[in-house]
């Protein structure tokens, strides 16, 4: 793995780093600093600005795994509980390509941001949204295994007292591991995470928030985006996607990414 170095200074970057916009999606690029924009999103079309380095690459190309330390220095327009949609920065295996392709089932290691509507509860006494730290891992022969169980283990999932005690097995099964991140995402910080073969830890400026051993396995792309979309997906069998309005302006800025092999 070449690291990469990035501080967003002067017109030309680090030539792995490529966008992908959509719908009303935006860069604006100024010296030292990239801003992913939504403006006048409309629930009717997706809208995504992005930036990543796996466009164009099958996954088993993907140039990112552990061990490995990234560094992002971020912070976006508003509050999280102004700004709509998703966003963040981290890796994973782009599992639902919005181009079209083959899907996969979903890993990541990321900071990540989803707004309501958005409920994706995989962690247990974390809330489905908000700004976080999060790992997953979905096997791929267990799941299989596990469908023709799913319709008992909804209905198992929607008594609580069963949630309580099955439900931690499950999120083991699915490598899930969040935390809510106790900072402003309106302000800059420093995010770290260090993607090591057996755990993850997450920082952010120099404060460990989440340390996990679920750590997922390479080869993950990096990626840092602002979209329109919300997602639900509880294990009480709620399954929901879908695209919001953003009628104002809202984006998410970097000014500085380092990815570094660690030894």
């Amino acid at each position: 793995m070449e690291p990469l170095d990035e501080d967003f200074a002067g017109g030309i970057w680090d030539p792995r780093l490529k966008s992908y916009l959509t719908g009303v999606g935006r860069l604006e690029r100024s010296d030292g600093e990239v801003r992913m924009v939504l403006e006048g999103a409309t629930s009717s079309v997706y809208s995504d600005a992005q930036l990543d380095d796996y466009h164009d690459l099958p996954r088993r190309r993907y140039p990112w795994h552990p061990p490995l330390r990234m560094t992002v220095r971020a912070k976006a327009s508003h509050p999280a509980s102004e700004l709509r949609g998703t966003a963040g920065f981290g890796f994973w295996n782009n599992p639902f390509p919005p181009e079209g392709g083959i899907p996969a089932l979903p890993r990541d290691v990321w900071f990540f941001f989803a707004s309501p509507p958005s409920d994706m509860a995989l962690a247990m006494d974390v809330p489905g949204w908000g700004w976080k730290a999060e790992t997953l891992d979905v096997p791929r022969l267990p799941f299989f295994l596990l469908l023709p169980t799913t319709p008992i283990a909804v209905l198992l999932m929607r008594v609580p007292a069963l949630y309580r005690l099955l439900w931690p097995i499950g999120q083991r099964a699915i490598g899930a591991a969040e935390a809510i991140l106790p900072v402003d995402l309106d302000e800059w910080h420093t995010y770290t995470l260090d993607w090591l073969r057996d755990s993850v830890r997450f920082e952010v400026d120099g404060e460990t928030v989440l340390e996990t051993s679920h750590s997922p396995p390479g080869p993950l792309g990096f990626v840092a985006w602002m979209d329109n979309q919300y997602a639900v997906a509880t294990p009480q069998g709620r399954l929901r996607f879908g695209r919001l309005d953003v009628p104002g302006r809202q984006w998410l800025a970097l000014s500085h990414l380092i990815i570094e092999p660690l030894e």
